[in-house]
């Protein structure tokens, strides 16, 4: 089994707890206004790899992972490759190294039963979720990534009642989620769940812009500035970030 590999990061420091080894993984199919990754969208011209071949290169750097570092699978969006991740993450568990993997929660379903079984293979190797939540609000999530939140939203008390760990993302972007009525909205659906252990506010930045560029696409948040300090700071506060970063 191989899976199609956008990029590798070998001391991340913002994917997950300590220093860990980061494996993007290429496939989306999110279209986010603001995502700075456009190049992971598309599984074309990938280079593949084997389980092998990523947990020899995860090896070589296990002295700097410690007791709280590991390995986090992002994307792209990593569940459209759920097969490889599960296999992937047996034997780094089998190795003893903390898992965690970076997703929107977008491919999750419990129709589908052959597809959910996955799901529930998946947790058994996983320690960590970073799931990002982009937002609260369905029509509004539509609108900025080109779905709804249903499965996003039941991914989370998938999780939560699982007992699996989670960290939530949210990124904060003027104009379209940087609104308190959605932000309070947010916070009582956290408040639902019961094993998150850390909310992180994500500052939108324009760093991608020269991605679009070279890719010939438009950039639809042309003229949106990043939030300022303060309302960073804002957002923080009505999500409680405070609490949760006690808690853990």
């Amino acid at each position: 089994m191989k899976a199609k590999v956008h990029s590798f990061e070998s001391f991340g420091t913002v994917d997950g707890p300590g220093i860990r080894f980061v494996i993007f993984l290429k496939g989306c199919p999110l279209r986010c206004k603001y995502c700075h990754n456009p190049d992971t969208w598309s599984m074309n011209g990938a280079k593949e790899y084997s389980v092998t071949e990523i947990v020899e290169q995860v090896l070589k750097y296990r002295g700097y992972y410690g007791t709280t570092g590991g390995v986090t699978v992002s994307g792209g969006e990593p569940l459209l490759q759920i097969d490889f991740v599960i296999e992937l993450f047996k034997v780094l568990k089998a190795e003893g190294i903390h898992t965690a993997c970076d997703t929107s929660g977008i491919t999750f379903t419990t129709q589908d039963q052959k597809v959910y079984q996955k799901y529930l293979e998946l947790i058994k190797y996983t320690d960590l979720f970073l799931l990002d939540i982009k937002h609260i609000n369905s029509e509004q999530h539509q609108k900025l990534t080109g779905f709804g939140n249903e499965a996003v939203l039941a991914f989370a008390k998938f999780l939560s009642e699982h007992n699996k760990k989670m960290w939530i993302r949210h990124v904060l972007v003027p104009t379209i989620t940087l609104n308190d009525c959605d932000l309070f909205r947010l916070k009582e659906f956290i408040d639902t769940l019961n094993t998150v252990e850390k909310v992180e506010v994500l500052p939108y930045h324009t760093m991608g812009i020269p991605k679009y560029q070279q890719l010939g696409i438009p950039y639809a948040l042309e003229g949106i500035c990043p939030p300022t300090k303060e309302e960073v700071l804002h957002a923080k506060k009505i999500l409680g970030v405070n609490l949760y970063e006690t808690k853990s």
